[in-house]
């Protein structure tokens, strides 16, 4: 098909993430792969994708080690971007791991009474720390300050669910939940307000899909339905890693130098 390229899915692809690094729409993806599971991707899997520039990113030496064919010219800011593109999604993908990494060892301490229960919420709360030092590189202490006391808010809110839904407090479990949910759409706009490349709507659904996908693990706990709660986490796991590679996209998009 004129102007379209076979593309090899690599480790931590999304959707998202090939519609911004090829200039192109998740429609446009979907439409050219009739069938396609953008939540089921997988490694070796061939696509097609239309690409809206004439230059395309480079995960290594040649276009035929990266599934890119047609004899496409690659610029050397092309791949320079895609180094740090790949650089970032590292460091995103190993920051988000922890957060719910110990967001799970957290829910099963306070579900379980675990002894080391308020140790193990303290290295919770490095979390946001770490985001903002990580931040803070690109948008200066404050912006990154105001990321850590959102973040922080939304690990103490998720305790605080935690806790009522063990206790069977209904009422107060929806009260902290409209509360949790704001959270999330406050940090949705607050990173759009410092990158343009973050779309407020974009960020707002996932991370409600982050929350959802928490809220049902959570009760998965406490019915003693350990099976899907780890089958659970594995969705947990892969939708972290795709805000981790939509908060590099967005970075390395914002500051190619």
């Amino acid at each position: 098909m004129n102007g379209t390229i076979r593309y090899t899915i690599r480790p931590y692809d999304t959707i998202w993430m090939l519609a911004q690094v090829f200039n192109t729409t998740v429609d446009s993806i979907m439409e050219l792969n009739p069938g396609i599971e953008p939540r089921n991707l997988m490694i070796g899997q061939v696509v097609t994708l239309a690409p809206g520039y004439s230059y395309y990113p480079s995960y290594s030496e040649t276009p035929e080690e990266n599934g890119i064919e047609n004899g496409t010219d690659i610029e050397a800011d092309s791949v320079a971007e895609n180094g740090m593109i790949m650089d970032l999604s590292s460091y995103f993908q190993m920051l988000w791991e922890q957060h719910v990494t110990w967001t799970r060892i957290a829910v099963m301490a306070l579900i379980h009474d675990l002894p080391e229960t308020e140790l193990i919420l303290q290295r919770l709360l490095r979390n946001p720390i770490d985001f903002a030092d990580a931040l803070g590189n690109f948008y200066g202490e404050e912006a990154a300050m105001k990321f850590a006391e959102l973040f922080t808010a939304h690990l103490t809110i998720a305790a605080e669910l935690v806790k009522a839904a063990k206790a069977g407090e209904n009422d107060a479990y929806a009260e902290i939940e409209q509360r949790w949910y704001d959270n999330a759409d406050q940090i949705a706009a607050f990173l759009a307000s410092i990158n343009p490349n973050w779309s407020e709507e974009d960020w707002s659904a996932m991370l409600e899909e982050h929350l959802m996908l928490l809220s049902a693990n959570v009760a998965d706990m406490l019915a003693q339905n350990y099976a899907e709660s780890i089958n659970g986490y594995d969705d947990i796991e892969l939708q972290a890693l795709e805000m981790a590679d939509m908060m590099a996209e967005g970075i390395a998009m914002q500051f190619p130098e």
